[in-house]
């Protein structure tokens, strides 16, 4: 096997980052492959921030900060590395207000981004790659996975989800990515503080038929609710609005089935279509 690149930490802030990285990983005695399953992502994407030639988004920096215990270096080091992803900036707005969120409420007709697999989300992605829209696929799914790293931060937000039926059916790419999906949603409801549901076709609301939502809760700023649709979002903070989607979602909760009774249907779903 060659050799490691050798990076010099002089040429780049990301240079500087990646060796600490790699110094850290070494002295902890773990692969690239063992630090990534700690932080939850592939041990090619280790290969890259070591090598200074991967953006990281602030969630995966912190749990790279808090496995390796760099003591808030790799934190402090982060601030300076500039890195604001090329998304809308409705996208970013909620990627801040989510890392700081205590509680999440999310309905949708598409399994959240914070409960995909990476072979789902890397599917998902290139069915849209025929448009030209947004960033590339490596940077949508680095963004993604590293929002991710939020759920195994030591004071984890709580997070409900409740998901139509239908996402069960769409076999978004092929049998074997469905089957590791629906085993990753399983894995997550088992978390003291995940809630995953799901919503017969009866049950939903139409005041949310036309996206997904998410409802925040917030320290400083409260309850708020996020819409999101194929192209456009908005933020409602008004009480009167707020209140309005949380009564659908509150209506949406009692009629889903309970977490256990969803678990055993996801379970069923599973071996009906996608052995």
């Amino acid at each position: 096997m060659p050799a490691p690149k050798e990076l010099d930490p002089t040429t780049s802030l990301a240079a500087l980052y990646g060796k600490k990285v790699r110094k850290l990983r070494l002295r902890a005695g773990w692969t690239q492959r063992e630090l990534g399953e700690k932080v939850h992502v592939t041990h090619s994407r280790i290969a890259k921030i070591e090598l200074g030639a991967e953006s990281l988004p602030r969630q995966l920096s912190n749990a790279l900060d808090e496995v390796l215990g760099a003591d808030g270096d790799l934190c402090d080091l982060w601030e300076h590395l500039g890195y604001t992803p090329p998304l809308p900036s409705w996208h970013r707005k909620f990627f801040e207000y989510e890392a700081k969120a205590t509680r999440m409420y999310k309905f949708s007709h598409l399994i959240p981004g914070l409960a995909q697999t990476e072979p789902f989300m890397r599917a998902l992605f290139s069915a849209g790659e025929a448009y030209k829209i947004g960033p590339d696929l490596e940077t949508k799914v680095s963004v993604r996975l590293g929002r991710q790293a939020l759920l195994d931060a030591p004071d984890p937000p709580w997070l409900w989800i409740i998901l139509d039926q239908s996402v069960l059916y769409r076999p978004l790419g092929g049998p074997k990515v469905m089957r590791g999906q629906l085993a990753h949603l399983l894995a997550l409801g088992e978390r003291p503080r995940v809630h995953v549901q799901i919503l017969p076709y009866e049950g939903t609301d139409a005041v949310v038929m036309s996206g997904s939502m998410t409802l925040l809760s917030l320290p400083a700023k409260g309850e708020l609710v996020y819409l999101e649709g194929t192209q456009s979002s908005m933020f409602l903070q008004e009480p009167i609005e707020v209140a309005m989607y949380t009564a659908a979602y509150d209506r949406m909760q009692a009629n889903a089935l309970s977490p256990a009774a969803s678990a055993d249907f996801i379970r069923n779903v599973m071996e009906e279509h996608y052995t």
